[in-house]
This record gives structure tokens, sequence and C-alpha cells, in this order.
């Protein structure tokens, strides 16, 4: 595989670079600053509308519903050159962008592309994911929260159940949602996907403080909420593939195209050791940027290509985890290494000093990688089952119905 761009390729790049240039300054997020969600919800919008007017947005997707219809290899250079900025392209865009519109792209129906592609692609919709509950985090298809038909002939769902970490839930528009139809067939069979409007009575979201200080995570409960039929997404059962297909959106996206390593170079090179070197002239500290570095660029090139086999309507499966896996793993060791390299001023930080708390907000958001979007060892079962062939786990409840399960 050939990683320098064609001469196309490289007009392309040229092309996105001149664009950001003139347009993602007035965009980008203030350094050290932690700004209000809501500000930062809005920054998000109207960041999203700047793409869309540019022609920037939904660079994949077909011109008739906004896009541009370009290749995966496209996308991917225009990512790596967005990168460069710090937008404000958090779980608030991406959810929308990367999850909910490849599941309605690819299991929805015309009049839904039609109402919500364009939509999101301008910011005018955001979304959020409703997926996880109490009893059914890294085993998904356990999920509890229930629809059942409408008992007026109308055809709507009546939906009852908790979902838990709907990031931004308190402030999106709409939700995609999974939840069991029929409890009588083993418990992936029985699931059906939706999209929800999340000003629906009966929606409540309660944020929930985290470590860092933040509320980005919501716990969010469903009473007797009703839902059309008209916004189910896929088949009746057909839940567990549309998940999948968020899934894969989900962990091929993993890390996004910024690199994590490379300003740590930067700043090993402009720190004293107290010896009138510098910390990149330690051996070993050399040693493990190198090694990162060398591991964040295999692994964006073997995400270029999965992308590229998606663009192509191939699905790359479980290839999709070894993205995510590699991914949140690397993020913790580098910036707990770059907490080493602050020394005690990781613990304190001057207050004219932007570099470190966002170190330190990244380094205990790191932990949360190695659980969302599919657990390490949930994920390396799945690498280690269907990718490199090596035997099933036993499992005792395959082919037994959900309602016998205790």
């Amino acid at each position: 595989m050939d990683f320098t761009d064609t001469p196309a390729e490289a007009a392309f790049r040229a092309e996105a670079r001149a664009w950001l240039a003139s347009h993602a300054p007035a965009h980008e997020l203030p350094a050290g600053i932690k700004i209000p969600d809501t500000e930062e919800a809005d920054r998000g919008r109207a960041w999203m509308r700047e793409l869309f007017d540019g022609g920037w947005a939904g660079l994949t997707f077909p011109k008739a519903l906004g896009g541009r219809g370009l290749s995966g290899i496209e996308a991917v250079i225009f990512a790596e050159e967005e990168s460069r900025y710090h937008l404000p392209k958090g779980p608030f865009t991406s959810i929308g962008t990367g999850m909910a519109l490849p599941v309605i792209a690819k299991h929805g129906t015309d009049e839904q592309r039609a109402r919500f592609i364009e939509a999101t692609l301008k910011g005018d919709v955001t979304w959020c994911q409703l997926f996880s509950e109490p009893a059914a985090g890294s085993d998904l298809a356990a999920l509890r929260t229930k629809a059942v038909r409408a008992d007026d002939g109308s055809g709507d769902w009546i939906v009852n159940g908790q979902k838990v970490w709907s990031s931004w839930a308190h402030l999106t528009d709409w939700g995609i949602l999974v939840v069991r139809t029929d409890p009588t067939v083993p418990k992936h069979k029985g699931l059906t996907f939706f999209v929800v409007d999340m000003k629906t009575p009966g929606i409540e979201t309660r944020p929930i403080r985290q470590i860092s200080g933040m509320s980005e995570f919501n716990e969010t409960f469903l009473t007797d909420v009703r839902i059309p039929d008209a916004n189910r997404i896929g088949a009746e059962g057909e839940g567990w593939a549309c998940c999948m297909t968020v899934l894969m959106g989900e962990r091929l996206g993993s890390g996004a195209h910024r690199s994590g390593v490379e300003p740590l170079v930067d700043y090993a090179a402009a720190t004293p050791d107290g010896r009138g070197a510098t910390m990149l002239d330690d051996r070993s500290i050399r040693l493990q940027l190198a090694e990162a570095l060398a591991d964040e660029r295999g692994l964006n090139h073997f995400q270029a290509r999965l992308r590229t086999m998606v663009s192509k309507g191939e699905n790359p499966g479980a290839l999709a985890g070894m993205v995510k896996l590699g991914y949140a793993g690397r993020q913790q060791r580098v910036l707990g290494l770059g907490m080493e390299l602050r020394g005690l001023d990781a613990l304190a930080a001057d207050p004219a000093d932007t570099f470190t708390p966002d170190l330190q907000y990244d380094y205990i958001y790191s932990t949360v990688m190695r659980i969302a979007g599919g657990a390490d060892e949930v994920l390396r079962n799945q690498i280690a089952e269907r990718v490199l062939g090596m035997p099933g786990e036993v499992r005792m409840d395959k082919d037994v119905p959900f309602e016998q399960l205790k």
C-alpha cells in the first residue's frame, strides 16, 4: 500500500488546507480553558454549518443528500488537515456524523435519509446515543428497555426503560435508540432500532458528575415514551445489525486523526532536564515516544485502509475493533508519559500554563476510552474469534429466549 498522495490527492489536500486556514481559526476552542457545555455545543453547530456552507461536510455522502460524493481517502485527507486545529468536534458532533448518519444511510428509508442527513450535516440536528444501560454495558444485547405497540391502533411504540452514559443527551435534538421488542427470542434477535426526538414527553436526562468536573454523560429515563413507527430504522428485530453499523462507525472514528504523540515530542524537546539538556535527550523517553509515534502512524494507515473499504461498500467487521483497541491503549500510555514529563507541575499547574490543564483533562478522560465503544476485553474476544479464527468463548445464553435468562 502506497501512503504517498497521488497528484489528485495532493491537489485535494492543498485545497482543503487552504480552505481550513481561512475558516478554521475563527472556530478554534481556547487552549487550556474549559468552556460551558452550552457554549461548546453552539460552537459545534456553527462549525458544522461552516463546513456545510463551504462544501466540506459529508464528503462521502451523495450530492443529493447534501454531501460531495467523494471517496473514503479524500475524507481521510480532510480529517487529517482538520485535526491540525483545536475545533469543537467532540461527541456532540461526531455521534451525528459518525454514528447516526451511517445507520440511517444504510438501514433507513428514503424519507428518513432526506429528513435527517442534510439537517445533521448542517448542524441543525444534533444526536446522542441511547445504547448502554445499568445492566447492559459490554454485553449490550442484555438491554432491558422495552417497546410495545400502542393499543390504540396507531402503530406507535410505547417505550419504558433506562439508559446510561448518554453523552450530551441533555443538549442534543435526537437520539439513536435500541430497545427490546421481542423477549421470546434469544437476546440478539429481539431488538429494534429507533430514532427519537429528545423533546418527546416522558424523556428525562440527569447529568452525571464526572471525575474531571464535567458532566458530559447522562442517565436517561424513558417513561411511556411514544415513538411513531415512522421513526423505526430497519425492520422490526433488526436492531442488532443496526447497532453493529453504529459501533463500526464509532470504532473507525476512534482518535480521529489528531496526533497525540507529536505535541509531546515538541514538549519534551522544549523541557529542560535540569542538567543542561532537554527531556528529549533522555534515551528512555526518546524510545517511548518513538514507539508511540510509530504505533500511531501505523494505526492511522490501517484506519485509512478500513475507511476506504467502507467507501467501497465493504464491511471491515471486527477489524474496526482493532483501531479502537490500539488507540485507547496508546492514548492512556502517552498521556501518562506526558504527566511524567510535567513532573510536580502536573499536579498543580501554573495559572499561566495552558498546556497542562488540557493534558490533565485528557489523562483523566483516557480511562473512559478503554471501555466506551467496546471494552478492551470484549474487543480482544471479537478479534480473536472473528479475525484470527480462534475458538469462540462458551456462551450458555446463545439460543435461550431472553425472557428465560436469569
